[in-house]
């Protein structure tokens, strides 16, 4: 009987240790996925920031395309004397 309890010991043992590799695998994969998830944050902050300055830019380059053509219009309206 006490051979029995302990081979039941022992294999229980050995199914513990089993999870415990297993959760330390699993551990390992989120820290893993948390750094992955972390550097696609700083991605996307990046390509966002990256898109606001082309929008600005864009704008700038209209205003200054409208006001270029409006005194160009203008002076072209103006008689000459």
């Amino acid at each position: 009987m006490s051979a029995d309890i302990n081979r039941k010991l022992e294999v229980l043992s050995s199914e513990v240790n089993q999870v415990q590799v297993r959760l330390a695998t699993v551990e390992t994969k989120v820290d893993n996925l948390e750094k992955r998830f972390d550097k696609m944050e700083q991605q996307i902050e990046k390509v966002e920031g990256n898109q606001s300055k082309q929008v600005w830019a864009l704008i700038g380059i209209l205003f200054t395309a409208v006001v270029a053509t409006s005194i160009r219009f203008i002076l072209t309206a103006l008689p000459q004397t």
